[in-house]
């Protein structure tokens, strides 16, 4: 029982990932490029990661509540909390097909969840009490992830309205944070190696944020479309130049940062894919989604070799406070 204390918020993010592209391949699924089970199998595997962690993370407020205090605290950690309740609202697209009430529930309840997490935790900064040293692509997770999350799920749901405006309150966060989070990311100071994976969040956004405009759309790539498509390329050109940078501390849990991006571009790459007839286009879109879907099994075959190892959590140690040097599932 010791151990479930020692699981880190960040492994959250691990449900955005194995989602995302379980629902890359349902998608695939409902277009024929493979059978319907592979989605599902995949979409329903997400959705038993975040009940799993969700109960961890009720064991942990019960049992070791002060770890759980000190990430909430933690000026570096504290964004990946929000993903317990917009993972419900990802669940809640999931199961949708299966049990429709239950899926209501989770639907409305992981709204109303991320929304209070952004009020009581996000709005006091606005006093000025996040560390610049902190703001780093992690700090998309409350208020633009989890917005972008609501649209995907509201659209599918028969709720375009209210997901234009969940995309739209995403979209103007991502807006106005980026400038910040690029300015410190560029001017330093240079994160430890055990750090950079969160950096890997950086992807998301354009890709995430196109995802849910076809969410709420109606599944049109129009040219709006292509624009955040087009960002999220450079997002990822990017990303891969400084591939041996983030590999300089070695494998950890903290890669999962990168899921997120990797299967909204799945997603969205199958629905270019799907659109257009235009051969380039095509041809991108198909290397997109192998390598996406190829990188993000990567992922889980090494977490499960870290697992068994006995490297995945970190030590059992008092929860560390430092801002930065503390990035979603670092090992120490």
């Amino acid at each position: 029982m010791r151990t479930l204390q020692r699981v880190p918020v960040g492994f959250f993010g691990m449900v955005l990932g194995v989602f995302g592209l379980g629902s890359a391949w349902r998608y695939a699924g409902t277009i024929g490029l493979v059978p319907h089970w592979v989605g599902e199998v995949g979409v329903l595997a997400g959705c038993a990661v975040w009940l799993v962690l969700a109960l961890i993370y009720a064991y942990r407020f019960l049992t070791a509540r002060e770890r759980v205090l000190a990430e909430w605290r933690d000026a570096g950690q504290f964004a990946f909390i929000s993903l317990l309740p917009a993972g419900a609202v990802l669940v809640s697209a999931g199961v949708r097909p299966y049990v429709p009430v239950v899926s209501g529930v989770l639907l409305v309840g992981g709204i109303l969840g991320q929304l209070t997490f952004s009020a009581v935790r996000c709005a006091p900064l606005w006093r000025g009490t996040q560390p610049l040293d902190a703001t780093t692509p992690g700090f998309y997770l409350p208020t633009v992830a989890a917005n972008f999350i609501c649209a995907i799920a509201l659209g599918p749901a028969g709720h375009p309205e209210l997901g234009y405006m969940f995309f739209g309150a995403g979209l103007i966060s991502w807006l106005t944070l980026e400038p910040l989070v690029t300015h410190r990311l560029r001017t330093g100071p240079e994160m430890p190696p055990k750090a950079r994976a969160v950096i890997g969040v950086q992807l998301a956004p354009p890709f995430v944020a196109c995802y849910a405009y076809l969410s709420v759309n109606g599944g049109r790539f129009d040219a709006f479309a292509l624009v955040l498509f087009g960002y999220g390329l450079l997002q990822l050109v990017l990303l891969a130049r400084l591939v041996p940078w983030f590999f300089q501390g070695g494998f950890s849990p903290g890669l999962w940062a990168f899921s997120f991006g990797l299967a909204a571009m799945a997603n969205t790459a199958l629905r270019l894919d799907h659109a257009t007839s235009t051969t380039g286009l095509q041809v991108l879109a198909v290397a997109l989604v192998a390598a996406s879907t190829a990188l993000l099994l990567a992922l889980v075959v090494q977490t499960i070799v870290l697992a068994v190892r006995g490297r995945l959590l970190p030590p059992d140690a008092p929860a560390v406070t430092r801002p930065v040097d503390a990035p979603s599932g670092s090992t120490r």
